[in-house]
């Protein structure tokens, strides 16, 4: 896959956002801004010089298909671009809806079929005094999807996760949620053990 960093993300986003093309007052209402006139233009030039976005005669910038096609092209099932995006960034499930522009309910299912498939985790974390679900992708997911660039993406199968498999994961999820949570220091220490003598147990 053609290697995008957070930057690169967010500005080719802005250009979906917009319909393909963004400017300078686009750039200036986003929070892209944050990163300062030096920056932003240092990122527009190397995604210009990678073919990713085309300067406009106007001065306005447009994604192009070369761009499109990483994680906006019907062309890639779902999964693989859940899977693309989770490679640069882990992402709530509000993200990787808004980021794709994939509906929230099929963005859920794929979640769940690849987090079933172990290549992506669930990790709780705390965020403005809630507790949100953030999906990270594993390094099995990592080796799945580079396998597509020489496999294409009918070899991958979504089998039946063996049971005990599910358990440790949801296992995982669990202490996951312990850590983040307010409890005093040694209950959270008493659970986690207790979770991770029960783990240990069911492990093969």
């Amino acid at each position: 896959m053609r290697k995008l960093g957070t930057i690169d993300l967010e500005i080719l986003h802005l250009a979906i956002n917009e319909n393909g093309t963004f400017n300078e007052n686009n750039l200036e209402n986003s929070e892209l801004k944050r990163l300062g006139v030096g920056k932003i233009l240092d990122s527009l030039a190397i995604l210009k010089d990678r073919k990713m976005i085309s300067l406009n005669n106007n001065g306005s910038f447009s994604i192009t298909e070369f761009a499109r096609e990483i994680l906006w092209s019907k062309n890639i099932p779902k999964w693989a671009r859940i899977l693309r995006l989770l490679q640069i960034k882990s992402c709530n499930m509000e993200q990787i809806s808004d980021i794709l522009k994939i509906p929230k309910l099929e963005a859920s299912e794929e979640v769940e079929k690849l987090r079933k498939s172990q290549f992506v985790l669930m990790s709780p974390q705390r965020q403005e005094e809630k507790i949100v679900k953030v999906f990270e992708i594993l390094p099995e997911g990592v080796e799945e999807i580079d396998k597509t660039e020489t496999e294409g993406f009918d070899k991958i199968k979504f089998g039946d996760i063996k049971p005990e498999i599910e358990i440790l994961s949801r296992v995982d999820e669990i202490i996951k949620e312990i850590q983040n949570t307010h409890l005093e220091q040694t209950k959270k220490d008493t659970i986690i053990k207790k979770l991770s003598e029960l783990k240990n147990k069911l492990e093969i």
